[in-house]
């Protein structure tokens, strides 16, 4: 099965700019941009009135089966549960595999349409679309060789965190010692950068033989990319500690990561705050279009 085509949403003026959502599980791309669109940010404004000449993406994940609820759902990965994500982890692999790989088509495309300039593109998500949207982020080293404009989440998790933090825990090891001018032979026998390691970890983990391989060589320039995250206190799906986990991780890898919370939005907490939510994301935006100006 192929994906479905994505729900564009148009810009009014001259284009310049693009975003691509991603929904959660059970949704879709017309359903999210419907949503998305309908919340206000405080001067009363939605996202297009905001942002006249962005370009909308809202692709529509596979229909996959369920494994936990024993019935087809649109998915960009099948998860047993949210609440122990090790648990049956491997069950994500298949997914994630597919839906990065098609997410950074996407992102060429789009890429494309704006003169080649990825600072134009930004890639958000939420929930299971944030999760789907950090690891295209992290598997796109060597792919798309310069910075997007930002990635943007909300109430979302990074799948596989436990390797991630695994691997910064012998990270910051290696980082001691060289501090500590002990054992500099093994240090310089690792051949590729905190970042570098970083993504072949999650590029090994879904084992897609279209990436290319991981060295010191690959250009890890889109890792600069500014990140926005932001979660609710009361997210009652998503535990906030998730989220907070996946910024942790991008911290120690020195991506510029910006990480809030917030209580009281609507879904019972598992969705982006209105209007402050919406606030922040024109500020985050317009803070990477004066930095890119």
């Amino acid at each position: 099965m192929e994906f479905p085509e994505p729900h564009i949403h148009p810009p009014r003026e001259k284009h310049t700019h693009t975003a691509i959502f991603l929904h959660g599980r059970g949704s879709n791309g017309p359903e999210f941009c419907n949503e998305l669109f309908t919340s206000l940010t405080t001067n009363l404004k939605n996202l297009p009135d905001s942002l006249p000449s962005w370009r909308w993406v809202f692709p529509t994940a596979k229909t996959r089966f369920s494994s936990r609820f024993r019935e087809d759902q649109s998915a960009w990965f099948d998860v047993w549960s949210i609440d122990n994500t090790e648990d049956q982890e491997e069950l994500s692999v298949d997914g994630l595999r597919e839906s990065v790989s098609y997410i950074l088509k996407l992102l060429a495309d789009e890429i494309e349409r704006v003169d080649g300039d990825a600072s134009r593109v930004f890639l958000c998500g939420i929930s299971q679309g944030m999760a789907t949207a950090l690891w295209t982020f992290l598997c796109a080293a060597g792919q798309i060789n310069q910075p997007l404009g930002g990635i943007i989440g909300f109430c979302g998790w990074l799948p596989f965190s436990h390797k991630a933090e695994d691997l910064t825990r012998r990270q910051q090891a290696l980082e001691l010692l060289h501090q500590n001018g002990i054992n500099q032979s093994l240090i310089e026998s690792s051949k590729l950068d905190n970042k570098r390691q970083m993504s072949k970890l999650f590029r090994d983990i879904i084992a897609d033989p279209n990436l290319p391989e991981i060295d010191a060589s690959t250009d890890i320039s889109i890792l600069s990319t500014p990140v926005l995250l932001s979660h609710g206190r009361d997210d009652p799906v998503v535990s906030i500690r998730l989220g907070h986990q996946a910024y942790r991780i991008l911290k120690h890898l020195e991506v510029p990561t910006e990480w809030h919370y917030y209580s009281g939005a609507e879904a019972n907490g598992h969705w982006i705050k209105e209007p402050q939510g919406f606030d922040l994301i024109i500020e985050f935006i317009e803070k990477q279009l004066h930095r890119g100006a």
